[in-house]
């Protein structure tokens, strides 16, 4: 097992061993009037679950905090039969108050305006058919990049939700997810375990790195991507149960994960990746149902969430992870008063009652951090 650095996590991230190996293995669960903190109290926390979105009802109700685990658990869920939202998320996009999440059995992505509390869902029709969308990329503009496995394409859309035109010849990838770089857009094609660089207006291909097997610099099903503050790329290697960093010219820079297992600091099944602005890598594991957090030295700091749809902040096979620091001031409400936001992370989940996740990262204002 990866040991945890005290030194580095201290104290930044105080976390006890023993306490963090029996949170590991047992659940949390708080009321609706008690903050769910990671880590838990009396240490000093870092991230707070603060709510979840799983359908139309969840933005539209206008300042009404939503009942939490325990409102569920003791008076039956609320019937959300006739409730539109997502049947099957996977990719998730978190951008000034709006989160869109891609529907893999919707044929579309939805759109959480938390901002503008309202709903609304962008089905896939005629040329903007989209048989099985499993990510989103969004612009600085608005511009949207759908990736679809259905059509081994990509779909852009404009910031009205207005097709535009596709990217790539149908079986010349298959995309799981993409980033934007200035005029760049780099995708991850998943079937041919390497990372594809286009113009993100042409699609002309520019270049590709990466190839088939286990090595520094090879791909076994990578499924998603991000990019760091030093402007590296972040890349969940999936099959070879690691996320691997690579400078934008596709040069190898470190593994992150200590290999496959069930330890924290390992991988079963790596997918959704997400930095921050001081360089933290945050994993979604979709088998342990977790997030795990490292720092921009590979080692582990922390890990948030739990396994299971009936917990608060339950994560049933979570698939993709982003976070947005505009998005704070639209998320306050949820938040302990005495807990200082930095920013927002989203979590998608494929199943259960949990459809997106939403935790804060900040600061609580009667602990003492120390240098950092």
């Amino acid at each position: 097992m990866q040991q945890v650095n005290h030194s580095r996590l201290n104290p930044v991230f105080p976390i006890l061993i023993g306490l963090a190996m029996f949170a590991w293995l047992v659940p949390v669960r708080a009321q609706d009037d008690v903050p769910l903190f990671y880590p838990p109290l009396p240490d000093g926390p870092r991230i707070q679950y603060l709510t979840s979105y799983s359908g139309a009802s969840d933005v539209k109700a206008e300042g009404e905090k939503k009942g939490g685990w325990l409102s569920d658990f003791v008076l039956g869920e609320e019937d959300l039969e006739d409730d539109q939202g997502p049947n099957k998320p996977y990719g998730v996009s978190l951008k000034n108050g709006q989160i869109h999440v891609v529907d893999t059995r919707g044929a579309g992505y939805a759109i959480f305006d938390v901002a503008g509390k309202d709903y609304r869902f962008r089905e896939g029709s005629g040329s903007a058919n989209m048989p099985k969308p499993i990510n989103i990329e969004i612009d600085d503009d608005g511009t949207k990049f759908v990736a679809d496995t259905g059509r081994n394409q990509i779909l852009v859309f404009d910031s009205n939700d207005e097709f535009v035109r596709v990217i790539g010849k149908t079986g010349h990838f298959r995309p799981s997810d993409m980033l934007v770089d200035g005029e760049k857009l780099y995708v991850v094609d998943i079937q041919g375990h390497r990372i594809l660089v286009l113009d993100k207006n042409s699609g002309e291909e520019l270049s590709t790195f990466g190839s088939p097997g286990s090595g520094d610099h090879n791909f076994f099903h990578p499924t998603n991507i991000a990019m760091g503050p030093n402007k590296h790329l972040y890349i969940s290697d999936t099959s070879n149960f690691r996320v691997q960093e690579f400078t934008r010219d596709g040069e190898f820079v470190k593994s992150y994960g200590a290999g496959v297992g069930t330890a924290p600091g390992s991988f079963a099944r790596p997918k959704g990746v997400a930095v921050d602005r001081e360089g933290r890598v945050y994993v979604v594991d979709a088998a342990f149902e977790r997030v795990q957090v490292f720092d921009d030295q590979g080692r582990l700091l922390m890990y948030f969430g739990e396994p299971g749809s009936r917990h608060q902040s339950g994560m049933d096979l979570p698939t993709d992870i982003d976070i947005d620091y505009a998005s704070v001031p639209f998320f306050q409400q949820y938040a302990d008063p005495e807990f200082e936001l930095e920013f927002i992370i989203v979590v998608a989940n494929q199943f259960g009652s949990n459809k997106v996740n939403v935790f804060g990262f900040g600061r609580h204002k009667s602990m003492n951090y120390g240098e950092e």
